[in-house]
């Protein structure tokens, strides 16, 4: 698996992101659904990776840098056909590792609270991201679940 800085521009990309926004606002309310469009995570304070495989599109994560050493993970996606095959494990690890090479002493995400949302938060927690209060400019919300990790340098 190669995971590589992406510009977003990308058909299969786009349709990855598109599946990622489309899904969670079946899952939520609008004013509760935080996934941004292609748009959105084209602003400068985000990095975007995908992880590809033999010309296939695996996953994509992102890296919000919020200031003051904080970054936030962002549209963390597992294409539909590559599901429980460690994708998530290995994109979630290189965030992080990107963090600390930034060197950022936390790292948060929001991710939703349903059901739907547990493999998700039980792979935040196996990294050791803890629960939190919202951060940023979120607001406590029951379709939402905050997480924090502290980063050793």
């Amino acid at each position: 698996m190669e995971i590589k800085l992406d510009d977003l521009t990308g058909p299969e990309v786009a349709l990855l992101i598109s599946e990622h926004t489309n899904s969670l606002a079946e899952l939520s309310p609008p004013e509760s659904t935080h996934a941004l469009n292609l748009d959105k995570l084209r602003q400068p304070e985000i990095t975007f990776w995908s992880a590809w495989e033999k010309g296939e599109l695996l996953g994509c994560g992102a890296l919000k840098d919020l200031g003051e050493q904080h970054g936030e993970i962002k549209s963390m996606r597992t294409s539909s056909a590559h599901l429980r095959k460690g994708v998530a494990r290995k994109i979630l690890e290189h965030i992080t590792e990107e963090a600390k090479q930034r060197g950022f002493r936390r790292l948060s995400l929001e991710t939703g609270s349903l059901d739907a949302f547990e493999p998700a938060r039980r792979l935040y927690a196996s990294f050791g991201f803890q629960y939190c209060e919202p951060f940023a400019n979120y607001i406590p919300d029951p379709y939402s679940v905050f997480m924090t990790l502290e980063l050793e340098q």
